[in-house]
């Protein structure tokens, strides 16, 4: 290059490979008017990211237009693979179905609600050369003030019971490796809010090694979150009762 040449812009922007082959997992519950700016977001961002992209989107027994809008854009985006439950069974097995269908090496789990800046999976990906898990936590949490105070609380309640895992349990944005879940996978019985929290401590009490790193967190655009319904709340409390008893017995 002439030395007052300068890079071409495209060039200098293209981003580094950073995965041979990633799986981007979500579990989606009444999110037709996020779903098309998310997999075109997931699309734009990992294709250049990772060799081989495979997007899986859980549809939990949505009531609106959620199976159809997938399917429509599978029709359009051959990396997506949607998996439709036919009624609701809540935000765990939505998860949980997700990622036990990816078959890439390397997992991105995140939510379909378009609160997270995907980009930074590039402050993530680093930390995989020492970690079997990296977990983000939300810096700041955007999110409404009751939401947020729940949030800490029971991140707080699951750090009392089970020891410390991560500061954020419930961030929807994790990267791992596939073979972690499919160690892990199969133990975890929680398939409501309970499932992160059940996620985190099995693997750290199987030695897998856990890293956390700050992420952004956007206000949601569109859709409502569920997270705070009474019915969520209180088989999330009987989940992790559950689980307390269920690693007392196993001591």
């Amino acid at each position: 290059m002439a030395p007052n040449a300068q890079p071409d812009a495209g060039t200098a922007a293209r981003p580094k490979k950073l995965f041979q082959s990633l799986s981007v997992c979500m579990p989606a519950y009444n999110e037709e008017e996020n779903l098309p700016a998310m997999i075109a977001e997931v699309v734009r961002v990992m294709r250049p990211r990772c060799s081989e992209l495979e997007i899986v989107v859980t549809n939990d027994g949505s009531r609106d237009r959620t199976g159809e809008v997938l399917e429509e854009l599978a029709r359009q985006y051959p990396e997506l693979k949607p998996v439709h439950h036919p009624v609701n069974r809540g935000y765990g097995a939505a998860a949980y179905t997700a990622i036990s269908h990816a078959t890439k090496d390397v997992v991105l789990f995140t939510d379909s609600d378009r609160q997270f800046v995907l980009e930074e999976i590039e402050r993530l990906a680093p930390l995989l050369d020492r970690a079997d898990m990296v977990v983000g936590y939300r810096a700041p949490r955007r999110d409404p003030f009751l939401r947020v105070l729940f949030g800490y609380g029971w991140s707080a309640l699951v750090t009392l019971l089970f020891g410390y895992t991560a500061r954020d349990i419930d961030c929807a944005f994790k990267l791992f490796r596939r073979e972690l879940f499919d160690t892990i996978g199969p133990t975890i019985r929680a398939r409501g809010a309970t499932f992160s929290a059940e996620w985190l401590v099995r693997a750290k009490r199987a030695g897998y090694r856990i890293a956390e790193v700050p992420v952004s967190h956007l206000p949601r655009p569109a859709g409502s979150p569920t997270g705070a319904r009474l019915d969520v709340i209180t088989r999330a409390f009987r989940e992790l009762w559950r689980f307390r008893l269920q690693l007392w017995r196993e001591g």
